[in-house]
């Protein structure tokens, strides 16, 4: 694959099922060759029910980024696409980054290089903006797994527990979904509802017990019950400096 804007390599800790060492690369979209392309609809195929060749391709013809995760033969353990644009439903105008499908082999799930390279483009695509407004980040999350991101590289984001979310970051919210999903976004319920959803596998919705008691992921089963059968729930966040974590500032450090 060509054209890689970023590429770091991250070796998990040992343990049972773990994937050995993992590489994360920033690649447009257009840059994509075809074997990778098909690969990635494999994966997707395997862990989510609903997923159509037609559908992964239209919607990968909509992002501009994609985040490949692979091991030391190159073979694909985990991937994230990305949209970068400008909307004008607020004004100022704000840049959103927008999370399209995302997923890792069980396998690899142990390994921080999916985490570590996300942050990085985030914050490297961000910074190319050039100052051009406020830059949020839209997700749409139907897996604890997927909102866990969340509170790992952000310290403020919305919808979270213990906190409502403001009534400005909700207007933004409501009105950054609504311009993108239409009348697939339900405002009362915070979340996408497609026609035809991607599910995750059976086998991938169960939360273990002992995940339950972590507060974030708590929450988000209860503001997504819907996600066993494909709901999204919207979530935005600002991206900046002064809002990482410290895990995030000492993902960014490592590079």
């Amino acid at each position: 694959m060509s054209d890689r804007l970023l590429e770091e390599r991250v070796a998990p800790r040992e343990g049972p099922g773990r994937a050995g060492a993992l590489q994360g690369s920033l690649v447009r979209c257009r840059d994509l060759e075809r074997a990778c392309r098909a690969t990635m609809f494999t994966l997707l195929s395997a862990h989510f029910d609903g997923v159509t060749r037609e559908t992964f391709e239209r919607d990968l013809a909509g992002k501009d980024y994609v985040i490949l995760l692979e091991d030391e033969r190159r073979a694909l353990q985990g991937f994230s696409t990305l949209h970068v644009y400008e909307s004008r439903v607020a004004s100022p105008p704000v840049t959103v980054i927008y999370s399209g499908d995302t997923i890792v082999r069980p396998e690899a799930w142990g390994s921080p290089a999916l985490a570590r390279s996300w942050v990085n483009a985030v914050s490297q695509l961000s910074a190319g903006r050039g100052g051009r407004g406020e830059v949020y980040w839209l997700l749409l999350s139907s897996g604890f797994r997927t909102y866990r991101f969340l509170p790992v590289f952000y310290r403020v984001f919305y919808p979270r527990w213990g906190e409502p979310t403001p009534p400005a970051m909700q207007r933004l919210m409501d009105e950054l979904a609504a311009e993108r999903f239409g009348l697939a976004y339900h405002p009362s319920d915070g979340v996408v509802r497609f026609d035809q959803p991607q599910v995750l596998k059976p086998e991938l919705l169960s939360v273990p017990e002992g995940r339950r008691r972590d507060p974030d992921i708590a929450f988000f089963l209860a503001a997504n019950p819907g996600f066993v059968g494909g709901d999204e729930l919207v979530c935005l966040t600002w991206i900046h400096a002064d809002n990482l974590t410290p895990a995030a500032r000492r993902m960014m450090r490592s590079r």
